[in-house]
């Protein structure tokens, strides 16, 4: 199942971001790491596939923001 999520930018009137963009794509990729260090360290309740899949979603996901924050600052919508 493939499912398209939207995350506009949060902007005030003067065009500046509210939250850091980066910050955000950050947190997304750490927990998907200490998703996968959990697995890796035994964590029973985890599945490892599961894991693995959120992850790549959470990276994907991260990297759209990164793209839109890049296309903002250029002067581009994405």
């Amino acid at each position: 199942m493939n499912r398209e999520v939207t995350l506009p930018l949060i902007v005030d009137d003067h065009g500046t971001l509210q939250v850091a963009a980066s910050d955000v794509s950050k947190l997304l990729r750490t927990v998907g790491g200490r998703w996968l260090r959990l697995v890796e360290a035994g964590e029973e309740s985890l599945d490892e596939d599961t894991v693995a899949a959120l992850t790549i979603e959470l990276a994907k996901l991260a990297d759209r923001i990164d793209v839109a924050c890049i296309a903002h600052s250029s002067g581009r919508s994405s």
